[in-house]
């Protein structure tokens, strides 16, 4: 997906960048390849393949579910996505990124440096440790690409607010992560909002999105 499709895209749904956000996004995109060298941070690097299967599949949930003014965590945020790339789209959001590996907190930090971002922070931690020190403190919480859904669901339940959303950025087996989980969702009393499902634009790949 060549940019100029990307932020087509992002237009056609409600969401506009500026001249800086378009930067930033580039910056860390430059950025992810010169750190992916040396560390794994992801097994895309070709521009138009990050842009659509990267940036723009961290994006598809938020023109379902409004972000301005709110508080988030994205749990096991890797090389920052989706936690990034809302920061960078979505500057009246707040946002920590928990991640327990080190280094790739270095590179969150130094992207967020770079960028000069200031509606988001890292935070070095495992889930498992880090919910139990901070209960009911987010509007929401977001992961992607992390662990299955009934796992997710346990650590999450402590770091929302009550009527707040967990969000589960998935692929095409969703579904099936869903069915798995039903006995979780049932006892840490959570109701499954809607389920989103959609193809990234170009390479067609299924996405699917479980608030």
């Amino acid at each position: 997906m060549k940019k100029e499709d990307f932020y087509l895209y992002l237009e056609e749904n409600g969401l506009i960048l500026s001249s800086t956000q378009k930067e930033n996004l580039q910056k860390y995109y430059l950025l992810l390849c010169k750190y992916n060298e040396v560390m794994n941070l992801t097994g895309i690097v070709e521009e138009e393949e990050v842009y659509e299967k990267h940036f723009l599949d961290c994006l598809l949930f938020s023109f379902k579910y409004p972000l301005d003014n709110k508080y988030g965590i994205d749990v096991g945020s890797g090389a920052g996505f989706p936690g990034l790339v809302l920061a960078i789209c979505y500057p009246k959001l707040r946002i920590d990124l928990l991640e327990p590996l080190n280094k790739r907190c270095n590179f969150l930090n130094t992207v967020i440096d770079e960028l000069k971002l200031d509606n988001v922070k890292v935070i070095n931690d495992r889930g498992e440790t880090y919910c139990i020190k901070n209960e009911e403190k987010y509007d929401f919480a977001i992961a992607r690409a992390v662990a299955k859904l009934n796992i997710l669901l346990e650590i999450c339940a402590k770091l929302i607010k009550i009527n707040g959303h967990f969000i589960a950025l998935k692929g095409k087996i969703a579904l099936e992560e869903i069915k798995e989980a039903s006995n979780a969702i049932h006892v840490l009393d959570f109701n499954l909002d809607s389920v989103i499902s959609d193809h990234l634009p170009t390479s067609k790949d299924a996405r699917t999105n479980i608030f």
